[in-house]
């Protein structure tokens, strides 16, 4: 479940919490259903190959995992504990690229898989007041209530900053997670006004703004980089789905969704909440990856190293 004060889209952008999610003329923010094919977007889709769109979030737990990735909103005098940079299985740490603590993650704050996952384990918390988002990657709470994690980044939720050039984040293309959540209040609210997050399983060893980070050693041509945005072709038919899928459907025709980590193929990522219809989520996987375009953004990029727009919505 959602923890925290709901996201919900209004006139000025995505807001949680009363900061905007990123401003209103950030690259997440800004629609793409006008902008030309990417001249790669057929072999990018090729290589893709027969994949279905498949939500990464609902109600509940599936195989005994918690569904989506949670955040938590934390008052400005919620207080900050040290996080200390360690190694988690078989990945070292990333201190040189990651903002040091402290950070106001509560010590309950939850882990996306939930306590026992050696997965991602990212820990996602949005303060109020100063509108600063915290992320850890391999997030582990210690007894003394400071957070061991492999990376982490912050991100000001009211700016355009982008990572240093060649740095990751908790993500690896270097972005922001929280941004590109589907979540639930939106949902509700009939419209999604911002791009989406999406993981393949191989991707090429490059990255294309606003990703500033590849995770691949592959050189391979016809994979996509990270930071890669697709949107869903105007021509799918979306009228037999719900309502609520509708929603998530055509902001993906609008905003699109960046390819920003290496995972399952085409797992759109989302926030928990149990007011998700699992059965209805579901549904979306009739989308396949030949629904799908690669999007050429490079006339919205007006700074290589700013999230800023050059064109507003």
């Amino acid at each position: 479940m959602i923890v925290g004060i709901p996201a919900v889209a209004q006139d000025t952008g995505p807001t949680l919490g009363g900061c905007p999610v990123m401003p209103r003329d950030s690259i997440w923010n800004v629609p793409v259903d006008t902008l030309p094919i990417d001249a790669k977007s057929a072999r990018y889709v090729a290589r893709i190959g027969a994949a279905h769109l498949k939500p990464d979030f609902g109600a509940g737990f599936y195989d005994g995992v918690p569904m989506g990735i949670p955040f938590t909103v934390v008052p400005m005098n919620q207080p900050k504990v040290p996080i200390h940079y360690a190694p988690f299985e078989d990945e070292e740490a990333v201190a040189p690229e990651s903002d040091p603590g402290p950070y106001p993650i509560p010590r309950d704050a939850p882990v996306e898989g939930g306590p026992a996952s050696k997965d991602d384990r990212h820990v996602i918390v949005v303060q109020q007041g100063s509108c600063t988002l915290f992320e850890l990657y391999k997030a582990v709470p210690t007894a003394d209530g400071s957070w061991n994690a492999v990376s982490s980044a912050r991100f000001d939720l009211e700016g355009h900053e982008l990572r240093p050039d060649g740095w990751t984040s908790a993500d690896a293309a270097g972005l922001p997670i929280f941004p590109g959540l589907v979540r639930y209040d939106e949902v509700a609210a009939g419209e999604i006004r911002h791009a989406l997050r999406f993981t393949l399983p191989t991707t090429r060893r490059a990255y294309v703004w606003p990703a500033r980070h590849f995770a691949s050693r592959s050189d391979e041509p016809d994979l996509p980089p990270m930071g890669q945005r697709f949107r869903l072709k105007a021509n799918v038919d979306i009228s037999r789905f719900s309502a609520a899928n509708q929603v998530i459907l055509r902001a993906l025709k609008r905003y699109g969704m960046f390819l920003a980590d290496n995972g399952s193929p085409l797992f759109l990522s989302g926030a928990p909440d149990g007011r998700w219809n699992n059965d209805d989520l579901a549904a979306l996987r009739e989308i396949r990856a030949s629904d799908f375009e690669a999007v050429d953004s490079s006339r919205l990029m007006r700074d290589p190293n700013s999230a800023q727009s050059a064109t507003r919505r």
